[in-house]
């Protein structure tokens, strides 16, 4: 009876101690590092490791870069490549995995309005030619008019670097200050951000930050779906396009009604709902209001196309028709200037949609399911490694040893 009382003794202590680090009330490096060498080992097990054909990833590789020259690309080839995508092959969503966060002055028309403005001021001839080439030579006005009324959704990142300097504007937040008030929730949180030039924004769709969770060991299972910046909340480019896809429904906080955790102070934010027409869309969130990404497989989990072929039409008609298109870039100099890492929890993969387990309720359900069956495993080892000694003992005893 002893052995017992001390075996569940030990077992409800284990119980305390995981409880403690599942509400990070601290954290335990050995136990982060067996929870996500289970998740990576989940993930390799079950990861589809087959093409999603709805959506596609156009590159900025290597390919594009020597065809259409270095990074970044004036905005008149943008802008082309955009009216392509939707125009000529029928895409249905397209995010930008890269920011435009400053002016295009590769046309020249700087220039020349600083001479207008001074040596030729007094020139109606050069006056008259100059605003008779202004829409030619406005490469930023008219990506501005390429993205209006086409569901564009452009990125920017979010930064926790010491004295760093916000550049760029920010989409309007999914949710305003004072949405979570007398709520105690462990958002993300930034300090500065990097974001696209004040009209680009304005005239996009929408916008999201690209911003993923890095470990412990450096690589990325995580992605806040909303992140908190100057009191006010920001979605991630994947939710701002998932929300684009099925009519921008509004982000609804969801908190579980239980009130046997509310009651005594559980407040955590348990998923983000998105009610449409057709029914309220739920994904679960973790306690800092991010997601697991279910990683789809190794890299070919999604069709890629070299912008250099779209842009030289090397692609077939209709090949994109009803696609959601995602730009980024493979190219080397690009990741090196960016810092960009690739991979996850086994190399060079890529990911689908993203979900997670819930709150804090579930981990103690967990947790506690798992301390339960600890101690009726030990218990019952116990006998049957008692017995094992038995049969063991009585061989020696008649075997004369």
């Amino acid at each position: 009876m002893k052995q017992h009382i001390v075996r569940y003794t030990l077992g409800f202590l284990v119980l305390l101690v995981l409880l403690g680090h599942a509400a990070r009330f601290y954290q335990f490096g050995f136990v982060s590092r067996l929870d996500a060498i289970i998740y990576d080992t989940k993930v390799r097990l079950t990861m589809p490791q087959s093409v999603d054909e709805r959506v596609v990833i156009l590159d900025i590789d290597e390919k594009s870069l020597g065809e259409i020259g270095r990074w970044p690309w004036g905005r008149d080839r943008v802008s082309q490549l955009v009216r392509k995508l939707f125009d000529q092959h029928g895409i249905t969503l397209l995010g930008f995995d890269v920011v435009f966060a400053e002016p295009d002055e590769s046309s020249g028309l700087k220039v020349l309005d600083r001479l207008a403005r001074s040596e030729l001021k007094d020139s109606n001839q050069f006056q008259a030619v100059l605003q008779s080439l202004r829409p030619q030579l406005d490469n930023d006005g008219s990506f501005i008019e390429t993205l209006k009324g086409r569901p564009v959704i452009l990125g920017y990142y979010l930064s926790n670097v010491k004295d760093g300097v916000a550049s760029g504007a920010l989409p309007p937040p999914a949710l305003p200050a004072g949405s979570f008030a007398g709520r105690s929730i462990p958002f993300v949180t930034y300090l500065t951000h990097g974001g696209n030039l004040a009209e680009f924004q304005k005239a996009a769709f929408s916008g999201g930050h690209f911003n993923p969770l890095v470990d412990f060991d450096g690589i990325s299972r995580r992605v806040p779906l909303l992140a908190e910046y100057k009191g006010e909340y920001y979605e991630a480019l994947s939710l701002a396009m998932v929300r684009a896809l099925i009519g921008q429904p509004k982000v609804v906080p969801w908190f579980p009604e239980d009130r046997w955790f509310s009651s005594r102070g559980y407040q955590g934010m348990e998923a983000i709902d998105l009610p449409t027409a057709r029914g309220t869309l739920r994904i679960p969130v973790d306690d800092e209001v991010a997601v697991l990404i279910p990683y789809r497989g190794y890299q070919g989990s999604f069709r890629y196309y070299s912008i250099a072929d779209i842009m030289a039409d090397r692609i077939k008609p209709g090949e994109l028709k009803g696609k959601v298109v995602l730009i980024g870039t493979t190219g080397v100099l690009i990741h090196f200037h960016f810092g960009a890492r690739e991979g996850g929890p086994v190399g060079r993969l890529r990911a689908g949609l993203v979900r997670a387990w819930g709150g804090l309720g579930r981990w103690f359900i967990l947790i506690a399911f798992a301390a339960i069956l600890a101690a009726t495993f030990m218990s019952r080892l116990s006998l049957l490694a008692g017995r094992i000694q038995f049969l063991v003992d009585s061989a020696r005893g008649y075997l004369g040893g």
